[in-house]
């Protein structure tokens, strides 16, 4: 049969003949597992039969293992989970390293995530260290950016944020409650005995089968049902960071390029909490390291990742160390780049103004909705409009959205309505992409997320404009003139690519 054909005979099967099909082999590299489902199996059961649960899709468990006719196996799975259950047929040497990225090498592994009350999403275990241990090792699987343990009337609640939305993993009974938080607060330095008063802190954990070192920053407060705690997963190293993986198109990329090429000036990221701007800094970091060297120093509230030959400093909450006075001192140490984490009053504002005027190219962040915003956000801090004129080279707004999952998304048409909703009717009938459900995906319709673009090139024009006190207006119809790209633009090229949903951008860039 050729391929032609192949992919006829799949188009006239049933959904869920052609999903068999497509699953009959799995590359366990490509697939993402839901930790919800795969930590409640013992690691020595499924590293003896080579076996893995992967994702729930349509009330079905699906199963990765060695041997789908291995039926003592299945009866095992079903009579663990108390659920029907599909055997996949997985390529032996994936799955054995995706085993050991879940299990590890040992047999003995970690105790399975069980329920006292037959729900298959509660833990049930007597050891608040393992608890804590297999929160840890949930968070690793699904690359989750944060973990949240909220406290109700009967249990304590956790849920991953994975690609900017919470997920339920499982549920903590009360009466373990008490012991993980301890386990949490003597980890991070806090005061275990107090109870009614919110806390911060922080410590180094190893986790994953791959012992990934990851800085955690814990948060608790207390609430109507006990203590709720927060705990961000910071990044690590920053190497695989660059970038060409942000999701920048070839015109913004080059624009971005020159601007940190050039020796001095300002590069300010602007954008809401959560949208990717530090990342993108570390990833312009990188790029200069690598291209051109030289000394850069940073001051960050916090360090979110770690990187070589750069000169980190940390905000002191006791206000030993500010971000005016770190950066003060910086400048007697002979910098080519600095990095501020966030520009936060005019303070702040004007030393990074001096220091670009100064012969240092200056990379930080401020809250503004548009990338053009920069200029009237900084001028309302009390920067002289002439100042800004003459450092700002590079303005961009920024937001994250879901990458949709190339493997199982589906096409539709725009409808005229959604059209209407992201302000360009005319764009109603093109052939947009929804989520799906599939195992490399772990069932959610997306894998990662992109970030969505829009640049200020402050060039000869521009900044006239902004030294003559132009109103944001008159920037924006520049803007337009020279034909940038708005974020919107950006947005919907992405969502026409397939790379995003419409929901999405709507959710990330419409302003109701």
């Amino acid at each position: 049969m050729n391929e032609l054909e192949n992919e006829s005979l799949l188009d006239a099967m049933p959904p869920d003949e052609t999903r068999r099909i497509r699953y009959e082999v799995l590359d366990m590299d490509q697939v993402r597992v839901d930790p919800g489902l795969t930590l409640k199996v013992p690691a020595a059961l499924a590293l003896r039969k080579q076996v893995l649960p992967l994702c729930k899709i349509n009330d079905e468990i699906l199963v990765a293992c060695s041997d789908i006719e291995d039926v003592t196996t299945q009866r095992q799975l079903e009579k663990l989970f108390d659920q029907e259950l599909r055997l996949l047929s997985a390529e032996p040497d994936s799955l054995r390293r995706a085993l050991k990225r879940v299990y590890g090498s040992s047999t003995a592994g970690a105790k399975p995530m069980r329920s006292r009350s037959g729900d298959a999403s509660v833990i049930d275990l007597d050891d608040a260290v393992t608890i804590c241990d297999d929160l840890m090792q949930a968070a690793a699987l699904r690359g989750a950016s944060d973990i949240h343990l909220i406290p109700n009337e009967k249990s304590l609640v956790v849920k991953l944020r994975v690609d900017g939305k919470l997920e339920p993993l499982s549920t903590i009974p009360t009466d373990m409650q008490g012991a993980v938080i301890s386990r949490i607060k003597v980890q991070s330095g806090l005061d275990i005995a107090e109870k009614r008063s919110p806390q911060d802190g922080r410590f180094t954990a190893r986790i994953g089968a791959e012992q990934k070192k990851v800085d955690i920053r814990v948060a608790t407060l207390p609430t109507r049902f006990g203590e709720r705690v927060t705990m961000r997963l910071l990044g690590g190293q920053a190497g695989a960071i660059s970038l060409t993986n942000l999701g920048m198109n070839d015109v913004n990329l080059t624009a971005f390029r020159r601007a940190i090429a050039r020796p001095h000036g300002l590069v300010l990221l602007t954008g809401p909490t959560g949208s990717g701007k530090s990342t993108t800094l570390y990833a312009a970091i990188e790029e200069v390291l690598r291209s051109r060297g030289g000394n850069v120093i940073t001051v960050e509230d916090p360090i979110e990742y770690e990187m070589e030959d750069v000169s980190q400093v940390e905000i002191d909450s006791a206000d030993k160390v500010s971000f005016d006075m770190a950066l003060r001192s910086i400048l007697r140490h002979d910098p080519d780049v600095v990095m501020i984490g966030e520009i936060r009053d005019l303070e702040t504002a004007e030393i990074a103004v001096k220091a670009s005027l100064t012969g240092h190219l200056v990379f930080s962040t401020l809250h503004t909705n548009s990338a053009i915003g920069v200029v009237t956000r900084l001028a309302d801090m009390g920067l002289q409009r002439f100042l800004i004129a003459a450092t700002l080279r590079l303005a961009i707004a920024q937001r994250l959205v879901r990458r949709l999952c190339v493997k199982c998304r589906e096409a539709r048409e725009l409808t005229q309505r959604e059209a209407d909703l992201l302000g360009r009717p005319e764009i109603a009938g093109q052939t947009v992409y929804d989520p799906g459900q599939c195992v490399y995906c772990a069932g959610r319709g997306f894998t990662g997320r992109v970030a969505l673009i829009e640049l200020f090139d402050c060039d000869v024009e521009a900044a006239e404009l902004i030294a003559t006190g132009a109103s944001e207006e008159a920037m924006i119809a520049h803007a337009h003139q020279r034909q940038d790209a708005m974020l919107m633009d950006d947005a919907i090229d992405k969502m026409f690519a397939g790379v995003t949903s419409y929901q999405e951008v709507l959710e990330a860039v419409v302003v109701w």
